[in-house]
This record gives C-alpha cells, structure tokens and sequence, in this order.
C-alpha cells in the first residue's frame, strides 16, 4: 500500500464509504475523477504483471465498479492495447454512466452479455468490473454463468477493487464467485479480503490509495489491523531458566501423548524455561524418551495435579484432554488455580458447558467448530461473520481470542482485532494447534500479556507454516515447524511478504 503508515489498516464498507466522501472533498475531484484514478492504477497493475499482453477483456456492471472498467478500457486502448468490453446491461448508474459515455466516445463497442451465447472472447488477460464492494447477496443465474465461463477461460484474471462475488466485510461468498489471479483494491484495505473464503478467489492483492491525502486516513479509525512481524527481545546474557518461565502443559488421555508432546515441544522451542507435562500414567515413558526436555509427570486426578499448578507460570489446558471425569477433574482444578492460561481443545468444549470469565491473562484458540459451541451457534454462523464472532467470543469470556482458520483473527474483550496475512492450505492438518498453545503459553511464560503473546505466537506460528511448506504444502506435518520456528523466535526477518 502506498501510504506506508497505514499499510495494515483494513476497514469495512461502510468505513469505506466515508473515506471515499472524505476523499472527495480532500482532493476537490468528481466520482468519475476518482475512477480514472482508479482505471489508472488498474492498468499499471496489468501491465506490470502481464507485460505481454495484447488483448483485454474487461467485464462491466451496471455500478461505479463498472465505471472503473469503462475507463480502464479507455486507458487500455490509448496505450494501444485490444479492448474489448462485456457489460451486464445497456445502461450504466450514476457516475457510470459518464465512463460509458466515454469509452462509447470514440467508437467503442460495448457487447450485452447474454446467458444464451457462453463464448466469451479469446483475450491474453480479463479484468472482472462486474461488482465492487457493496455486494452483499448471491448473484442471479445468469451472471453466475458469466462468473464460471470466466474462470473456465485459459487466461488470467485481474479483479478491480473486490473479486465479484465476495462479500468485501466478511470475505464470505453465497454464490459464484470470480477466482482472481490479481485484485488491485481502491483507496483503502477491505477487511473481508483477508479471511475466510476470499483467500482462494483474491489471488496476489495489491492496495492504490489514489492519491488520498495522509490526513483523510489519519481522521479515519480502522476496524482492524494486519499483524506485523514482531520478535521477542535479546536476552540478557545473565538469563537463567527461571526467568523464562514455566509452562503446565495439562492433557493427553489415553491415546492422545503426541497432542501435549507437540504443545510442550513448541513451548520448549519458543523459549519457555521449562515445560512440565501432566499427563495419564502410560505415556510418560514414551514422552521420556521422545522429548526428555520435557519433565513428564503421571496425573490420575486433582490431588496429584495441584503441586504442579503451584510450581507452574502459565496453564496450557486442553491438548489431548478429553471431555471424560478424568479431563474434566483436571479442567476445573486448573482454571481454579487462577494462574494466565491458553485454552484450546476440550479445554474449549468444556468451557462451552460450563461458561466462566476470566480475571487472569487468558487466550482462548477456537477453530469455528469450537467457537460455534461456545457461542451456542452453527459454524456456518460463524464463517458468515468472523469479526463479529472473534469480537462477542473475546467479550463473552473476557479474553483474548485467537479464531483459526484462513486469515485467523485475534480480537480483545474492548473490540481490538488483529487479522493474521501468513499461514498456508497445508497447515490444516493435525496437532497444528497443539503447536499453537505451546507457542503462546511460552511468550506468557516470557513477560508478554494476554495480547502481545496471541499476536506473536500466531504469527510465529504462521510463519513457520510457510516456511515448513516451501517443501510442498500437501503432507506437511505439525512438527515440520518446529525447526523454523526455532529459527524465527531467534532471527526473525525484518520483513516477509504476506501471502494473500
């Protein structure tokens, strides 16, 4: 984004919509001024990456989004590209009506597309105007045709502002949706873009602000953040294992051990000073001889659980659990101990029975499922609005949360929301949030608070996702991060490219 200091900023439609009219006023030009702008940094987005390119095909709606495309056709031709352009009607609103004329000016041809003639023109990139931001239902059967005759053709795909199809404030879709090579988004960066569904239809998103004035931005509060990349300070030389903390990792039923061995492996790897794990009394030999840094203890209920919660900093409850008597005996002598505590797992599950808050640094880690349960909601509520559940779970429990999934979101009980632009398809498999809680327990071991540690753990552990999959994303285990996120809680980059 070019306006560096709010590179991270992501807002929503409607904080949009008052940017766009503070923008106007702060630049003194009309909407269709406002589109060249925008036709503009389109084209050089296409030539930048398809500098071979000959022939364009842009689809046109009926809005300003389509305006865009009118415009960028205008532009596109000057430079002495082929254009042609597919509009949805014969008219076009408001402002988009003027960009029309203007590509109509000078003999352009416009060609209604029609469900009933499914070839689309042969062209070397198409660039989908067809809807913007305000999209918020599920498109009718005809555009939806257009949608899939687009993305079946052999070429590739720039979307303006949005890819049509998704919801731009919740990155979901209810329908057809165009699946973009590129989306160069206008003015500022829409929230939706980075979570949910839209990671498989945005492709590689690029943001032009358009010439908008620093101050428009700085009067502007966003809804949420892109995390940054973020490290741990250099330990003092003097540091001795004490200083690092003590992580109580609490779980593992029977046939469960690898759910606390990676909790605790990740903790010890983040840099907590020791990690103990209680656990049921047939994997403590196994865990021994696997991890031996790990001080493996037997656990067969509250009596022998409650000297290790006095020895320990922080609680990492739930891997492995369980949600019989023995888990829940060990659950609720945990969180009595009231000591900081990440919670993930059938930690999560008990908890949606038995609702508390909590007056301690707590992080709670719910993939949708989990969150669903603790919200007494399906998870398809859920994914239909992430922020918002991320926001009422972080509320209802007085906590920080860390909602998983694609572009996994972090929000605090006052409405402060995070949104992680790292990790990859091949992190969904098992443990990968064993390694999660570890790796947060370890920074609340460190000194940092509920907030700091969530943030950082999810990015370190994102991070290391990507790194792990430069070997191919398909088969890559939990503990193949390991390694890396040794490596990054030590040297961390001074910047690595999101990848949405």
């Amino acid at each position: 984004m070019p306006n560096s200091l709010h590179s991270r900023d992501l807002y929503t439609v409607e904080q949009l919509r008052v940017l766009e009219r503070k923008a106007f006023a702060a630049l003194a030009v009309s909407g269709t001024d406002l589109m060249r702008r925008a036709a503009s940094a389109a084209l050089n987005s296409l030539r930048r990456h398809w500098p071979e390119a000959r022939r364009i095909s842009i689809y046109c709606g009926p809005g300003n989004n389509g305006g865009d495309g009118f415009l960028l056709g205008v532009l596109a031709r000057e430079a002495g590209l082929q254009v042609q352009i597919i509009a949805l009607s014969d008219a076009s609103h408001g402002d988009a009506a003027l960009a029309r004329a203007a590509w109509e000016a000078d003999d352009g041809q416009v060609h209604r597309w029609s469900s009933d003639d499914t070839a689309l023109p042969a062209a070397d990139v198409q660039v989908d105007a067809l809807y913007g931001i305000g999209l918020n239902r599920a498109l009718e059967s005809s555009i939806a045709t257009l949608i899939e005759c687009i993305n079946a053709m052999d070429a590739p795909v720039l979307a303006l502002d949005v890819p049509s199809g998704i919801n731009a404030d919740s990155g979901r879709h209810l329908g057809a949706v165009v699946r973009a090579d590129v989306t160069v988004t206008f003015i500022a960066n829409k929230r939706g873009l980075h979570t949910g569904q839209s990671a498989d239809y945005a492709g590689v998103l690029e943001v032009a602000t358009l010439g908008v004035p620093e101050d428009v931005y700085a009067a502007a509060r966003p809804d949420a953040q892109l995390l940054a990349v973020d490290s741990l300070p250099p330990r003092p030389r003097y540091a001795n294992k004490g200083n690092n903390g003590h992580v109580l990792v609490i779980g593992g039923d029977h046939g469960m051990a690898g759910a606390v061995r990676m909790a605790g492996e990740s903790a010890l790897r983040t840099g907590a000073g020791l990690v103990s794990v209680a656990t049921r009394a047939g994997h403590i030999t196994a865990l021994n001889a696997a991890r031996p840094e790990l001080m493996a203890h037997e656990v067969d209920g509250p009596q022998t659980l409650e000297p290790l919660l006095e020895r320990a900093s922080v609680i990492a409850l739930g891997p492995g659990l369980g949600k019989g008597a023995w888990g829940h005996a060990l659950w609720l002598t945990a969180l009595d101990a009231n000591k900081p505590l990440v919670l993930d797992a059938d930690g999560l599950n008990l908890l949606s029975r038995e609702h508390r808050q909590f007056a301690v640094a707590t992080v709670l880690t719910p993939h949708p499922g989990e969150a669903g349960r603790l919200l007494g909601i399906e998870t398809k509520d859920i994914e239909r609005d992430r922020f918002a559940a991320a926001r009422e779970l972080a509320h209802r429990y007085n906590a920080v949360v860390v909602l998983k999934g694609s572009g996994s979101l972090i929000a605090d009980p006052s409405g402060r929301l995070d949104v992680c632009p790292w990790g990859n398809p091949g992190m969904a498999s098992g443990g990968m949030g064993d390694l999660l809680t570890g790796i947060i327990a370890a920074l609340l071991a460190q000194g940092c608070d509920a907030w700091q540690a969530a943030c950082l753990g999810v990015g370190l552990h994102a991070r290391a996702g990507d790194h792990a999959a430069r070997q191919g994303e398909r088969g890559l285990l939990a503990t193949d991060l390991l390694p890396a996120l040794h490596a990054l809680v030590n040297d961390p980059p001074a910047h690595e490219h999101a990848h949405v």
